[in-house]
């Protein structure tokens, strides 16, 4: 039996055994090239760019609550290696067909293994949400995305001419394209469908919610609540869009900063409106407390 100060002499960087450094090292490996394909996808597209914030978030997480973490005992689980395995087998496949989301997921299926394997699964309890949270990294395969992004542009255009028209500006669609007044005509993008806030808001509701909020019951609301925000914030969008084409036609209503600006806008209104929905939820678990 080890002593205590064998035990603490025995920890490398970050209080990880040698063996964890090498688990952790071979993982790395083993996942480049599932690392370097992630890294693609959060370039190439716009709603999956965050993808390059979740781990930096995540390791955060970790550190933020490591303190917590010194009495959990460090039991070494042999399911860790059942799981790994599996994860790896879904590696392989998913490098086999060249699907990326399928690489993802096993990456972050295998950081649960290792875990389990290295340290038992008290500790996996502890860092369920950190490792969960990766979950966000993983593109949305297109195959689930597209069907969703071609709804979210219709109702997009059709809630706009819907509004436009009862303020007086008689547009119509085909489509998603609106036709002005004037003759001109404005398509309803990918990016204005919502999805790149839907996407990119979720992951920071549920850390919002992680924090502040106790009750699965009002971080579930909170993050079911980014929808209906970010639908509405890109309908104002839109109806701004079409209003101010109107006025000074789509070229310039579509083109420079006014429009890039709009786009930012549009998502800073909706992370607002977020934290005050979040501070509400608050209030409410608060005065459920009080009442119990």
């Amino acid at each position: 039996m080890a002593s205590a100060g064998d035990s603490i002499e025995s920890r490398g960087p970050g209080g990880l055994a040698p063996r964890e450094l090498l688990l952790g090292g071979l993982l790395a490996l083993a996942f480049a090239p599932a690392l370097v394909e992630l890294a693609r996808v959060w370039r190439a597209v716009d709603y999956q760019s965050h993808g390059f914030l979740v781990p930096v978030v995540a390791l955060w997480v970790l550190m933020r609550e490591a303190p917590r973490r010194r009495r959990i005992a460090r039991a070494a689980d042999r399911r860790g290696l059942a799981v790994m395995g599996l994860a790896l087998l879904a590696y392989v496949l998913g490098l086999g067909v060249g699907e990326v989301s399928l690489q993802g997921l096993a990456l972050v299926v295998a950081v649960a293994g290792a875990v389990l394997f290295a340290r038992g699964a008290g500790w996996l309890r502890s860092l369920a949400f950190p490792i969960g949270y990766l979950i966000f990294m993983v593109p949305v395969p297109p195959a689930w995305i597209g069907p969703t992004i071609v709804q979210l542009q219709l109702w997009v255009s059709t809630a706009s001419v819907a509004l436009l028209n009862a303020f007086g500006l008689a547009v119509t669609r085909e489509g998603n394209v609106l036709r002005l007044p004037g003759g001109d005509s404005l398509f309803v993008a990918e990016a204005c469908s919502g999805v790149t806030s839907i996407v990119t808001l979720t992951p920071l509701a549920i850390l919002l919610g992680y924090f502040t909020l106790r009750r699965f019951g009002t971080r579930a609301a909170l993050a079911v609540a980014v929808i209906p925000l970010a639908m509405a914030g890109n309908l104002a969008r839109v109806v701004a869009t079409c209003a101010l084409a109107a006025r000074v036609g789509a070229d310039r209503a579509t083109s420079g900063p006014l429009h890039e600006g709009a786009g930012l806008l549009t998502y800073a209104v909706a992370c607002g409106l977020m934290l005050v929905v979040g501070a509400g939820l608050r209030r409410l678990e608060t005065s459920w407390t009080r009442s119990a």
